[in-house]
């Protein structure tokens, strides 16, 4: 990813410009006094869709689960 700087007072003035830059992949670090404050990147997409039940019983819950606790753990 490449990195390109901006001082806070031009990034008030060109903020459709990198917000375009952020968009094809650019990361946007907004400085002032030289001293970064913020990072404007792109938001990652998932690509994949879910598959409902892809890890069917993957997990098992133990068979005293519903049960209530001792009272020793509230002491």
């Amino acid at each position: 990813m490449v990195t390109t700087t901006v001082n806070f007072e031009d990034a008030q003035t060109q903020l459709v410009h990198l917000l375009g830059l952020a968009l094809t992949g650019y990361e946007v670090v907004i400085a002032k006094d030289d001293v970064p404050v913020a990072r404007l990147v792109p938001i990652q997409r998932i690509k994949k869709r879910r598959i409902a039940g892809l890890h069917n019983n993957a997990m098992q819950a133990h068979e005293d689960f519903n049960q209530p606790l001792p009272d020793a753990i509230f002491s």
